[in-house]
């Protein structure tokens, strides 16, 4: 399954739109003035189906995931000096980026590939390339990129 996650243009908070491969709208991704990033995932009928939020106050940036209202992990830059990482405590997976910090793979713990993210260069905003194995693990994964693209973001 294929994503495509596109920042909005000319938004006073996060928000973002997630398009499948025909180009239909599959999420939409709105941000809430807080503290902290906190981004509201809502699906294509407009329902709420996620949450990511920034948990302030810590040495290195982490993120909690809800699906609907119920905790499904976290997500936690480590400390590394060339490839960013990633600690997440959801499904066992682990996440890598390359140098530039614009591809990335998330993997499960036995080395079986989850996702495959890649920024679109050239693009007015912040614009990935999701590619999922399992259409399932869709959502979580795109939380994973929420998260990262936040941390990215409070970063620069």
């Amino acid at each position: 399954m294929r994503l495509y996650f596109k920042q909005r243009l000319f938004s006073w908070f996060d928000s973002y739109d997630i398009y499948d491969d025909s180009g239909a709208a599959v999420y939409t991704v709105e941000g809430q003035l807080a503290w902290g990033h906190c981004l509201h995932i809502l699906d294509a009928a407009g329902n709420h189906v996620g949450t990511v939020k920034e948990r302030v106050l810590t040495f290195l940036p982490k993120f909690e995931m809800y699906l609907g209202g119920e905790y499904v992990g976290s997500i936690q830059k480590e400390f590394t000096f060339f490839t960013p990482r990633f600690d997440i405590d959801c499904n066992g997976w682990q996440v890598e980026g390359s140098f530039l910090e614009w591809d990335y793979t998330v993997t499960e713990p036995c080395g079986a590939l989850v996702a495959r993210i890649s920024k679109e260069l050239l693009q007015w905003t912040d614009t990935y390339v999701i590619d999922v194995a399992n259409p399932m693990d869709a959502l979580c994964v795109l939380m994973l990129v929420l998260a990262i693209d936040a941390e990215k973001c409070s970063r620069n």
